[in-house]
């Protein structure tokens, strides 16, 4: 069968590519500078800039999606992002953009946080709970802590009022806070929270993973107790907060495709942009291997439907047939493909296929019920015997 046409509603770009000032235990990225020697600290240049939102912008439809990324975005300064901001005007020509930015937060200010208001940035701010989790594992490059800097950028975005995500990395360490953390967001504004399962292969021992990592025990035993806490806070029938994989699984419950790439039946929808123009299949993926090209010399369209893209994303398939033929499969597709690969198993399961059985064994119920209260007021709402904003919180995230 030939593989579907994919267009190109999405790209994440690294516009100071593996820097940071940061020094976070967990982090994969810093040792990308490995790829990148010409020089010790990486800058995109104007013409690299111009050149991808030129082409984001021609070879998109009426609206596209760019994130910002690192290392740390906000290395290149105000004026850079301000240069991002004229080149979409110049080349959008009406198009709706949606601007994310990534951050660890360090260097926002006031002038930072007028602007991402200005210009409508959803803000992914790296805060992994209250400060004795946080401060754990996300140091300084000297070592120092970093979480009473980060709370003050937190509280300066949501007194300008920018959407701000909180992203928290779930280790060995913080798998055992899940109430204090959920609470931690709660009581500080943060309605909105994504949780990252990290697993990072062990750099003495490529046959393990790395002391750190999250264990399939520990991250299923935490999604449980998120999901216990975000059905607690339901007011009136409808959720107060935001959980991202919740939602994300929602959506499969209810016959749409999962938005979240880790839970779709198969990856490659967007490309990765580094600070030098070369593009690559997925910002977990920035190697050799899956280097597509460059964005000076090459069209990001056809590299999205390249035969090279087109092997990354059928990666995701290739799992035991245990997998393919659990009755859970169509919920979860296996998770991310880097989660098997940076943790080799003689099983070749994921590392998190018991995580996502034990979730789904628990909250499968209600998600059940869930669906069948949205899906009849779907079907309301298109015989016209119901209010058109129908079952107000997820009808937010579905659009």
């Amino acid at each position: 069968m030939k593989p579907s046409y994919k267009p190109l509603n999405s790209v994440l770009i690294k516009p100071a590519g593996p820097d940071c000032n940061l020094g976070c235990t967990y982090c994969f990225y810093l040792e990308k500078a490995e790829l990148f020697k010409e020089t010790t600290v990486h800058r995109m240049s104007d013409e690299v800039l111009e050149e991808t939102i030129r082409q984001v912008m021609a070879q998109s439809g009426k609206e596209v999606s760019i994130t910002w990324q690192g290392g740390e975005p906000t290395l290149m300064g105000l004026e850079f992002f301000e240069k991002v901001i004229k080149y979409e005007q110049i080349y959008g020509k009406g198009k709706t953009v949606g601007n994310g930015l990534q951050t660890n937060g360090l260097l926002i200010d006031e002038e930072w946080a007028d602007f991402l208001q200005r210009y409508n940035f959803l803000v992914g701010l790296s805060i992994d709970g209250p400060q004795h989790v946080h401060d754990h594992y996300r140091l300084t490059r000297s070592g120092r802590p970093s979480w009473e800097t980060v709370m003050k950028s937190a509280k300066l975005l949501m007194q300008r009022d920018v959407a701000v995500n909180a992203m928290c990395c779930i280790t060995n360490y913080s798998a055992g806070f899940a109430k204090e953390i959920y609470d931690f967001y709660k009581t500080n504004g943060f309605e909105w929270m994504q949780f990252i399962p990290i697993v990072e292969t062990d750099k003495q021992n490529p046959k393990k993973a790395a002391d750190f990592s999250l264990t399939d025990i520990q991250y299923g035993e935490f999604m449980i107790e998120i999901f216990d806490l975000w059905l607690k806070d339901f007011v009136n029938g409808q959720p107060t907060t935001n959980v991202r994989f919740i939602d994300t699984i929602f959506h499969t419950y209810v016959g749409l495709q999962a938005p979240e790439c880790t839970m779709a039946r198969e990856c490659g929808v967007y490309l990765t942009i580094e600070h030098n123009g070369d593009i690559f299949s997925c910002d977990f993926f920035v190697d050799p291997k899956w280097k597509l090209g460059s964005v000076k010399n090459g069209h990001l369209i056809d590299m999205l439907n390249s035969k090279k893209q087109q092997q990354f994303g059928a990666l995701k398939a290739q799992l035991p047939r245990k997998c393919r033929t659990c009755s859970w499969y169509k919920h979860c597709f296996a998770g991310c493909t880097k989660d098997r690969i940076k943790d080799p198993r003689d099983s070749g399961l994921p590392r998190f296929c018991k995580s996502q059985i034990m979730f789904l064994e628990h909250a499968d119920p209600v998600f059940k019920q869930l669906a069948r209260e949205w899906l009849s007021q779907q079907e309301k709402i298109q015989a016209g015997s119901a209010p058109g904003k129908s079952y107000n919180a997820w009808n937010d995230f579905m659009q």
